[in-house]
């Protein structure tokens, strides 16, 4: 008998929370930001969130993270949703970030009433001196001695627009000397004059990606928020915020993101060779979005195959496409239907055949699959074949 599968440390983690009672059931969301197509990178968290939540009787959330107008389209959108449901998965509620706007305002306001909050009129330049480096802890400018009431009153002008991009920001007041640089004080919310794909020019501030990610999460009562390595330093802030805000407890844990050799797996730069034509769009069969790997050939199978087997690891390690394509040689060997074709015919005549005589032959459909029966196949004098495999003067 074979041995069982070992469990990754996510696994060992969620099953240790329902084993202590600390969840009845667990809750997981997949939060893609909707400026581009999805890529392989983002198979391994959909197969990661969603498995989870299979495998222990939980939900998944489909959550756009879309606090970012000037980069976000309704095309994306639906491209995630497609690419989800292809590789096979289910969300039990389709959220976006932009649903909670009003929810976030009002978090915001009550860290400016508890004085964790305050508006800062910096320039970018400005706070980034400000911040210090990882060695020379930060300075605090004069602005975060303003009073409670004049920050909720300059905060609730900024919503009002009465402000330019750029003109102010609302900052999280914590530590402006913490080990942690994400900590001295990071902006919450900034003033983005731009038309969003869902609110139109309801809004001209929007929260940052560390302010939406964990109060959204908490909204939704996520218990297990699970993220690449990259997001280990904010995971404080994400405690942060949710412990001053005193809201639903959720959690972030941190796994290695996917790197695959001669991949490029970063949305920035496969937009570039979209924007500058180098590729025929989002799913050229060349892109390794997963529209372009349709294309191709992938099935999902093989792909939520290729992410089991990559497991699922807390190091940053880089996989050799190789498995890859075997995952999809392998499953296709399964499933597909067996054909000949012959690209550069060239006409062979079997002299000693009769002549208008003709037999069908039979050959599998799918030697793996004995389900997918025979096919029939004529034979006679008259044949095709490779011109590679012909040569009128053999070789000695």
């Amino acid at each position: 008998m074979a041995d069982e599968k070992s469990l990754h440390f996510l696994e060992e983690i969620v099953e240790q929370d329902l084993k202590e009672g600390k969840y009845t059931s667990i809750a997981t969301r997949f939060p893609p930001e909707p400026n581009g197509y999805l890529h392989l990178g983002h198979a391994k968290s959909i197969c990661l969130n969603f498995g989870l939540a299979q495998k222990y009787g939980g939900t998944t959330n489909l959550r756009f993270d879309d606090t970012n107008p000037s980069t976000e389209e309704t095309e994306y959108v639906e491209s995630i949703k497609e690419d989800v449901r292809w590789l096979g998965f289910a969300w039990a509620n389709e959220f976006y970030a932009s649903d909670y706007f009003e929810q976030l305002y009002a978090f915001a306001h009550r860290l400016i009433d508890k004085d964790l909050a305050y508006v800062d009129d910096s320039s970018s330049e400005d706070m980034a001196t400000q911040k210090g480096t990882p060695t020379k802890p930060g300075v605090a400018n004069q602005y975060r001695s303003r009073s409670i009431e004049e920050n909720r009153q300059l905060f609730t002008d900024m919503r009002a627009g009465k402000y330019k991009d750029g003109e102010k920001v609302l900052r999280a007041k914590i530590d402006m000397t913490h080990v942690n640089m994400l900590m001295r004080d990071p902006v919450i919310y900034r003033i983005k004059h731009a038309h969003h794909h869902r609110t139109g020019d309801a809004w001209c501030i929007y929260p940052m990606y560390d302010f939406a990610h964990g109060q959204s999460d908490s909204i939704e009562k996520i218990t297990h928020s699970i993220c690449t390595l990259e997001f280990v330093p904010h995971r404080e802030l994400y405690d942060w915020c949710i412990q001053n805000l005193e809201i639903y407890p959720s959690h972030q844990y941190e796994f290695a993101r996917l790197n695959v050799t001669y991949t490029v797996m970063s949305k920035r730069k496969l937009l570039a060779l979209v924007n500058e034509k180098y590729v025929n769009g989002w799913d050229d069969p060349r892109m390794p979005t997963l529209s372009g790997m349709r294309r191709r050939g992938y099935t999902p199978e093989s792909i939520r195959e290729f992410c089991d087997k990559i497991g699922v690891a807390k190091r940053e390690n880089l996989i050799d496409i190789g498995l890859l394509e075997f995952c999809v040689r392998e499953h296709l060997n399964k499933i597909a239907m067996r054909r000949m074709v012959v690209f550069n015919p060239i006409k062979v005549v079997l002299t000693n055949y009769p002549e208008g005589q003709e037999e069908t032959l039979t050959s599998e459909n799918n030697p793996e699959d004995p389900s997918t029966g025979v096919r029939e196949m004529p034979f006679s004098r008259e044949l095709f074949i490779e011109a590679d495999d012909f040569m009128e003067v053999p070789a000695k």
